[in-house]
């Protein structure tokens, strides 16, 4: 075993402590709002809930999937993510297929005009005048069509692309394949580390963006989860909820005051945090072999 001095013992343990006490800080804000979730309400307003729920219950649970607005924004939330981050990723690597072709007339017009769009844009009012002349106010496809292209995808994707071997597309136009045909049966196969990573940071994006709905749509019954959440956090709207709760459910309204908006904002955050969380152990493996291997040239 390798000897070392006092000070390097210290320094490990600084830096130790230090990664600690950030792991406890970070994980604790979500551990609180479960603990929460399923604490009674009324008992979490007398506080001191803090690591264990005090006073156990699944009310909270009940009155949030009794709820049909927050099971549509579920719904929406994951077509949106779905449909969203297929077709982004898919039009994202095509996009960064052609421009990794050194043949392709005015590739560096293109690549600096691409890359101007990452640092300014039009603005909000410019860009909801678009959004409005092109028909998607109050339309489910205004979650999918502005967000199609990622510019820093692209160039992820293009430099993963320029990695690929030569020869893999030159036997490729020997045997007589196309450039689709090159990209979807040859390219595509070969990026799995790379698409998978983009593809969780793209459909992370879809699932937590909550003010897009808020400017360009008015249809409560298009509304995402986030959006439900948000307006659960910044307005009480308990009453209006329980009092469009169905038959069955209002005879438990005796039952149901031990609920408050806190706790329901809580176990409502848990409904639309948890799916994005349970996808983050099957890609982990590819987030850094995606994203660095796709930046390294050798």
């Amino acid at each position: 075993m390798k000897y070392r001095s006092f000070g390097d013992r210290m320094l490990m343990l600084f830096i130790y402590t230090f990664l600690i006490l950030l792991g406890f800080t970070t994980f604790y804000p979500f551990w609180n709002a479960l603990v929460i979730s399923f604490n009674q309400g009324l008992d979490t307003a007398l506080g001191g809930v803090t690591f264990w729920p005090r006073v156990w219950t699944l009310e909270n649970y009940a009155i949030v999937f009794q709820d049909s607005r927050i099971l549509n924004g579920f719904y929406i939330s994951i077509m949106r993510t779905v449909i969203g981050t297929i077709l982004s990723v898919l039009l994202t690597a095509l996009l960064a297929f052609a421009m990794s072709k050194s043949e392709l007339i005015g590739r560096k017009f293109y690549m600096v005009f691409f890359i101007v769009t990452m640092y300014f844009s039009g603005g909000l009012i410019p860009t909801f005048m678009v959004v409005r002349s092109l028909g998607l106010m109050d339309n489910f496809w205004v979650f999918i069509i502005p967000s199609l292209i990622s510019v820093w995808n692209m160039i992820i994707f293009r430099t993963f692309f320029k990695g690929l071997p030569d020869g893999l597309m030159e036997s490729a136009q020997i045997d007589g394949c196309g450039q689709f045909r090159t990209f979807f049966q040859i390219v595509l196969p070969l990026s799995g580390p790379v698409i998978a990573t983009l593809s969780l940071f793209t459909a992370i994006g879809h699932w937590n963006e909550w003010f897009l709905p808020s400017i360009y749509i008015n249809n409560e019954n298009l509304l995402p989860i986030q959006s439900m959440l948000q307006q659960i956090l910044n307005s009480n709207i308990m009453t209006e909820q329980m009092s469009q709760l169905d038959s069955a459910a209002q005879s438990r309204m005796s039952q149901m005051r031990e609920v408050t908006s806190k706790s329901l904002s809580m176990a409502t955050m848990m409904v639309a945090t948890l799916p994005i969380i349970m996808v983050y152990p099957f890609v982990q493996k590819y987030f850094v072999k995606g994203v660095l291997v796709g930046s390294l040239k050798e």
